[in-house]
């Protein structure tokens, strides 16, 4: 029978971070998972670390790829779990917890085709920084993302059958694409917006990629919520941005 999750890791020489990762998935009370570590070969440590992490419910697969959205399809194509959960080198589940609670959110709510909640921001040492600056919705349909990523990736879990492969189109923002999809095709969703799902690494994104992120970023809105919409909304986002910044 197919396990409930798919846990898809993906990471490249990730020596330093890879095992908080390992760790805080071994530690899940809820073991009805398969964990599908897509390595990009490695030329540290990282491998080495994952074969000695021994977990029966865990692969691995290490070879050379066209970058981060390459390797998650690669993941997508070799798992075999009713729900997708991205949990890449650096990041953890928050608590032992976790998945438990996911799980029962999906039976509660009659295998909906999202369960969400929020994310906490980590450092390099593991270290909570605080809130991920966008809040995850009380109520999450194909609208909500029309005012950016408001869920973030890793605390988006989605019903398999529901997903497609993403869009090597865009290098940066493919992850905010598929989740528009996903939601296109979702029956219903289910939000734990009082339950951190994720504790998220903060690797901190240089100038030139930030720019092109927001490009492409810019490019699906306007695809998929028109022109002006998206204009309108970014002279908003302005605002916000400019309000963080002083704080």
């Amino acid at each position: 029978m197919n396990p409930l999750f798919s846990i898809i890791t993906v990471s490249y020489n990730a020596e330093a971070t890879i095992g908080r990762t390992l760790g805080s998935i071994d530690e899940q009370t809820f073991t009805d998972y398969e964990h599908l570590v897509v390595d990009g070969a490695s030329t540290d440590s990282t491998t080495a670390l994952v074969e000695k992490a021994a977990n029966p419910a865990r692969r691995l697969i290490s070879e050379p790829d066209k970058g981060l959205y390459d390797a998650m399809n690669k993941g997508i194509s070799r798992t075999n779990g009713q729900y997708l959960i991205f949990l890449n080198a650096g990041d953890k589940f928050h608590s032992p917890d976790t998945l438990a609670t996911i799980a029962r959110a999906i039976r509660e709510n009659d295998f909906p085709g999202i369960v969400y909640g929020q994310t906490n921001i980590v450092d390099n040492e593991g270290n909570t920084l605080g809130r991920r600056h966008l809040t995850a919705p009380e109520k999450l349909t194909l609208a909500s993302f029309a005012d950016g990523m408001l869920v973030c990736h890793q605390a988006f879990v989605a019903l398999r059958r529901i997903c497609g492969t993403y869009d090597l189109r865009y290098r940066f923002s493919a992850d905010y694409e598929w989740c528009i999809r996903c939601l296109q095709h979702s029956r219903h969703n289910a939000g734990l917006t009082d339950t951190v799902f994720i504790d998220y690494l903060n690797e901190g994104v240089t100038s030139s990629n930030k720019i092109s992120s927001l490009l492409e970023r810019f490019r699906i809105m306007a695809y998929y919520y028109g022109w002006l919409p998206t204009v309108a909304r970014h002279i908003k986002f302005a605002g916000r941005a400019l309000k963080r910044r002083l704080k």
